[in-house]
């Protein structure tokens, strides 16, 4: 398979599963007209729909499907064979229909059971093109199709879509309903962002604050300095007192030296 068409099978399944719940491995019905394509071309029909559905199948079959297989005598044996490897889908049928009209019956209108079709008839295809989510499979010269959704199809889903908007019954009843009156929601207005604060130069002090500083500390200076100036000429007063008086500080004598002096004298 081209690689192309393999990444388009791929979202197509995908849109399955999502909108509609189908879920590996595929289950598939094969008619008598697909087990007789597959023989005819000598194609593994299980290996090809695996390849085709991008994933792991299961493929069913019905009763109906075998007897219109059986009755059309020994020369389709290998398809028989085929379609005996198959898991036996039962139709609840008592005595046997028409292949088409089994398979219809089985996939019913809503295709609850999320069957994948592969069938070679036009005329059942085109039914179930009126029915949402059925996978259709055809071979074209030994070629396997897996057709695009129809419109039906897409109807349902766009559907599906739009109740997962809307809340369910139980969720609706929690909603408080609008006659309670609900303080306003308020919204922050949007505008320009502050810069970022560890990005910001810090400030610097004003010139009025940097001036008062200034004085304060020429005041403490000056305060200083008179304090020194005073002590100076406090301690300048003191000697030019002393000057001006002419009184000195007298010597003491020791008295054993001033005796021995005087009698030597006298000697």
């Amino acid at each position: 398979m081209r690689q192309k068409r393999a990444k388009a099978y791929r979202k197509l399944m995908s849109l399955y599963a999502m909108s509609f719940g189908f879920r590996q491995p595929y289950q598939v019905l094969v008619d008598s007209h697909m087990c007789k394509e597959a023989i005819a071309h000598k194609i593994d029909l299980v290996k090809q729909l695996g390849v085709v559905l991008q994933g792991t199948v299961k493929p069913m079959i019905t009763q109906c499907c075998i007897h219109e297989l059986y009755l059309q005598g020994k020369e389709q044996q290998p398809a028989v064979d085929l379609a005996k490897t198959f898991e036996r889908r039962k139709c609840n049928h008592r005595e046997a229909i028409p292949g088409e009209e089994c398979l219809s019956s089985v996939v019913g209108e809503t295709n609850k059971h999320r069957y994948v079709l592969a069938t070679q008839s036009q005329e059942l295809r085109q039914k179930l093109r009126a029915i949402p989510a059925i996978p259709l499979i055809h071979m074209k010269r030994s070629v396997m199709i897996l057709e695009p959704p129809s419109d039906t199809t897409l109807r349902a889903k766009a559907l599906e879509e739009e109740k997962a908007l809307h809340p369910t019954a139980p969720e609706a009843a929690k909603i408080p309903s609008a006659a309670t009156p609900t303080e306003p929601i308020r919204k922050k207005k949007k505008g320009p962002k502050g810069p970022n604060p560890l990005s910001v130069k810090k400030r610097k002090p004003k010139p009025e604050a940097s001036a008062t500083a200034r004085n304060t500390t020429a005041e403490s200076e000056s305060a200083i300095g008179e304090k020194r100036k005073r002590e100076d000429d406090d301690g300048q007063s003191s000697a030019a007192h002393t000057e001006r008086s002419g009184h000195k500080r007298k010597r003491r004598r020791k008295h054993g030296v001033s005796d021995s002096a005087g009698t030597a004298g006298q000697d």
